[in-house]
């Protein structure tokens, strides 16, 4: 891993990458709630932020799906939960607050340090 990739912020910008990925793919589930046959979809989270923070590009571009195992299906197939959905996307929007939030204040911290070196 270079320098470059080692930055905090970069990593943070790995992290919201991760964050968006697995926003997406709950937005998908929820959209298909009512989809015969369709199954819950869902990303080793742990395990994409990881691969995202050794500097392995291709995890973004080919994440590694998984279907969720143990939920109930409905007589059509279906077996998306949208209490878990529901659950799942206010956890990635507060994963999502709080890394902006950090970024804003790194942001901000290099704001101040160049106004007070002028």
């Amino acid at each position: 891993m270079s320098w470059l990739n080692s930055t905090p912020l970069m990593m943070l910008e790995r992290y919201l990458d991760v964050v968006t990925m697995r926003q997406t793919l709950v937005s998908t589930n929820i959209a298909n709630v009512d989809t015969p046959g369709y199954h819950t979809r869902d990303v080793d989270f742990r395990g994409e932020l990881q691969r995202a923070m050794n500097g392995d590009d291709t995890s973004l571009s080919s994440p590694f799906v998984l279907p969720v195992r143990g939920l109930i299906a409905r007589p059509d197939g279906n077996n998306v939960s949208v209490d878990r959905e529901s659950m799942l996307l206010a956890e990635v929007q507060l994963q999502f607050k709080a890394a902006t939030a950090i970024i804003r204040s790194e942001f901000s911290g290099l704001s101040t340090a160049i106004r007070e070196g002028q």
